[in-house]
């Protein structure tokens, strides 16, 4: 029912993690995949990928923070494929965890260039091109789940996501008017190359996971290109300036933790005073 064949994406960072996963994915519904992404091997691996896929694509090395390079980028776009229907900005990553008061100016200038800025730079550049598309046009920003809620020791990171946010509502309503449409996903902790916490939880923490997340596990890049596919369908034609929450369901818990034993509480230090399912008692 889902088909992109003829129709041109690109995705930032789509060398690896949740980037690689939906630009494999848009490759799978036969669209025209463009990858920028700054490392090489990854840059080797997602071309290889695609090649072995058969599908029509074009991986860029690049640094998607550089004016100049993200204009040749979209200068290339046009020259092969001659329009752009879909924008993933997925780039993003965080400085170190430390205390605020122990941050640094270049710390905030890294989060800005890694986290925003970059959206502003690729954003700026595609919108004359997805404009050739004509209404149909999708613009996806991933930000993350720590836009909703706080983040101890990465607070610089929790404001630039939610910025992302912000930037995706506004754009929305600029772009609205030419059925372009702006969305945004906000993923909870995510499996990758660099991040694998089901492999970072001790054996006998695993049950924690199901206590924190509704759903019982972390998420996917697959998860992820799912709801970039529905964003970029016409299956979301009347949504714009709004994000989907890939969390396994940990905001809507806001805090509440189902234990072992099958009983809530948000307060999971205590063992009594905990919420039963069902009763709406405390016991």
């Amino acid at each position: 029912m889902i088909n992109f064949e003829g129709k041109t994406v690109l995705v930032t960072g789509g060398g690896g993690g949740i980037g690689r996963g939906i630009a494999e994915t848009f490759a799978a519904y036969r669209a025209q995949v463009v990858v920028a992404e700054l490392k090489q091997e990854r840059a080797d691996a997602v071309r290889a990928a695609l090649e072995a896929a058969k599908a029509e694509h074009m991986v860029l090395r690049i640094d998607v923070r550089q004016q100049a390079q993200v204009n040749e980028l979209i200068k290339q776009i046009e020259n092969r494929f001659g329009k752009l229907d879909v924008l993933v900005n997925n780039v993003g990553t965080a400085s170190p965890p430390k205390l605020f008061e122990l941050t640094t100016d270049e710390d905030w200038d890294f989060d800005y260039q890694i986290n925003l800025r970059h959206m502003f730079v690729v954003t700026r550049a595609a919108i004359p091109l997805i404009r050739k598309t004509g209404a149909g046009g999708s613009i996806i920003n991933l930000s993350s789940i720590e836009a909703f809620r706080g983040i101890p020791l990465m607070t610089v990171y929790g404001a630039f996501k939610a910025a992302v946010i912000g930037f995706t509502q506004s754009l929305a309503l600029e772009l609205g008017h030419e059925g372009i449409r702006v969305n945004a996903i906000a993923p909870e902790t995510t499996e990758s190359e660099a991040i694998q916490p089901s492999k970072w939880v001790r054996p006998e923490d695993r049950g924690a996971i199901a206590s924190a997340i509704p759903l019982g596990r972390f998420g996917t890049p697959a998860d992820a290109a799912g709801c970039a596919i529905f964003l970029a369908s016409e299956l979301s034609a009347w949504v714009t300036g709004t994000t989907i929450h890939l969390d396994g369901g940990a905001l809507a818990a806001a805090g509440w933790h189902r234990m072992a034993n099958g009983v809530w509480t948000n307060a999971p230090v205590i063992s009594k005073g905990a919420l039963h399912i069902g009763r709406g008692t405390r016991k």
